[in-house]
């Protein structure tokens, strides 16, 4: 399987059904099926080779979905790419990955041709608000600026045979970056295939499921909202930010809304709205949390506001997408754990010498081992080395997390720091910041 597939497959079950809102549009599986097929072949048109890099630069949108797999239809990687970053980096963000194709908008991309810097592997550049002649004035090179809804019209509908295996790279997902320039995280088909079954398994995804996504899709986190909805044939409402509070919760009650993945920050926003304990959630199902813990009494807040709603707390890092979740019958009981592996997923914790610790509530660094664990850094083989390291059998290779990690007599993880971030302070272990 092929994750292009996941939407086409909903296609073809449920082509009537809302499967993306965004703002005032509404989009079928088919009407976005039709897009994607549409653009992967202007893609091929313009020259994409199987496992050619497209770069898309834009806010959570329909358009941006429908880029993200068209890509994928015509053999491509996709490269999404956080709209709030300067210039600079997202020069350096398609140098890096040779991205061939550029989806941005004039808005976006208004910077990039200023810049003292080029892209020599930049062939072409879609603007999907096809303002053309704005950016003409400053284009520099031979970089074909070409209009998205011209592209969409003049290609057909059937769907591209581009021969792609699931060990092929689907994905490169950049780091923030935010204590150098980002490393690009490359992600195949059965990295997210097996990643977005083991968590439709446990958050038991049906395709009545509704999903809010205030999430970027640059992160990994938003994306896969995405992602998992069109595996299963759920619904996502696609959000560009939370700027507007009570506009969240119109949605979570209007749109019946049973999926809400959060991160302690909006939580936090959430809590400050004096009117929240006047409203009712009946329908919202569970919430995830991941990036960072929750804080216990963030807990007991949410379970106030949403008395229906399961909460899972979660671990991941997008080297693996996923590594652990609490069952939310373990939330009361074990608040600060993140849980057991997900499905299909092992870990174990080392000690510093890369041996095995059996005893529990010994600090030492988790291991994951996976079919969801990358390929590699992009063009980074000595980092890879690093974090990449040989397994229990012959010739795996398993993901040190570089994460300080405890697991109780039970099983249940327990994060207590980035391995940097500690230092040994006669014999014992001490946070540095």
């Amino acid at each position: 399987m092929l994750v292009n597939e996941f939407l086409e497959q909903s296609s073809d079950k449920y082509p009537d059904k809302i499967a993306l809102i965004s703002g005032d549009r509404r989009l079928t599986f088919l009407e976005i099926e039709d897009l994607a097929n549409r653009l992967a072949n202007s893609f091929l048109d313009l020259g994409l080779q199987r496992q050619d890099r497209v770069a898309i630069y834009l806010e959570p949108s329909i358009e941006a979905v429908v880029s993200i797999f068209a890509a994928l239809k015509a053999g491509g990687i996709f490269v999404v790419i956080n709209p709030q970053i300067k210039s600079r980096k997202l020069v350096y963000m398609l140098n890096d990955c040779q991205a061939k194709i550029l989806v941005s908008d004039s808005y976006h991309v208004r910077e990039l041709f200023d810049t003292q810097e080029s892209c020599p592997n930049l062939d072409s550049l879609i603007l999907t608000d096809d303002d053309i002649r704005q950016i003409n004035k400053n284009k520099k090179g031979s970089i074909k600026l070409l209009s998205y809804g011209q592209l969409l019209n003049q290609c057909p509908l059937s769907r591209p045979l581009t021969g792609c295996i699931d060990i092929d790279l689907a994905s490169l997902i950049y780091t923030s970056g935010s204590t150098g320039f980002p490393k690009g995280i490359m992600l195949t088909h059965l990295n997210i295939i097996t990643a977005a079954n083991s968590i439709i398994e446990y958050l038991e995804n049906t395709p009545e499921d509704i999903i809010l996504n205030l999430l970027p899709l640059s992160f990994d986190y938003g994306l896969y909202q995405v992602l998992m909805a069109f595996r299963f044939g759920g619904t996502v409402i696609q959000e560009q930010s939370f700027i507007y509070p009570y506009r969240v919760i119109e949605l979570l009650i209007k749109e019946k809304v049973t999926g809400f993945p959060i991160v302690p920050a909006i939580a936090a926003v959430l809590f400050k709205m004096k009117k929240i304990r006047n409203f009712t959630f009946p329908h919202l199902r569970y919430i995830t949390n991941t990036g960072q813990a929750l804080p216990p009494r963030y807990i007991t807040q949410l379970q106030r506001i949403f008395p229906a709603a399961k909460i899972y707390s979660m671990y991941g890092l997008t080297e693996c997408k996923r590594v652990s979740y609490l069952p939310p019958a373990e939330i009361d009981r074990r608040p600060t754990s993140v849980g057991k592996a997900i499905p299909n997923t092992e870990v174990y914790i080392v000690d510093k010498d890369g041996q095995k610790i059996d005893k529990p509530d010994q600090i030492g660094e988790l291991v994951v081992r996976g079919a969801h664990i990358m390929k590699g850094y992009w063009n980074l083989p000595e980092l890879t080395e690093r974090v990449l390291k040989p397994g229990p059998l012959p010739g795996e290779r398993v993901l040190y997390t570089g994460d300080l990690f405890k697991m109780d007599s039970d099983g249940f993880l327990y994060f207590v720091s980035r391995k940097d971030d500690m230092i040994k302070v006669g014999g014992a272990l001490i946070q540095t910041h």
